[in-house]
């Protein structure tokens, strides 16, 4: 048995406030699921990135004291 999306949204109507809530949240989470599974993807590759060229020697490295003094400064 198909439901039609007028008879659901006729049902939604129909729940409280807060359970009207919580059915948006579900079906927004149920769009960005892949949407998140591809960001999730593309910060693992770019963590995988900055590893392998910090490995290599290929990136500049800062003390965290002179990033912090830095900072400080810029602030004033």
């Amino acid at each position: 048995m198909s439901v039609s999306l007028i008879d659901v949204e006729q049902q939604a109507r129909r729940l409280s406030p807060d359970e009207r809530a919580r059915l948006a949240e579900v079906l927004l989470e149920s769009l960005q699921n892949g949407f998140i599974s591809e960001i999730e993807a593309a910060w693992q590759q770019e963590i995988e990135s900055r590893v392998a060229a910090y490995d290599r020697g290929d990136t500049q490295t800062f003390l965290a004291e002179e990033v912090f003094a830095e900072a400080k400064r810029l602030i004033r």
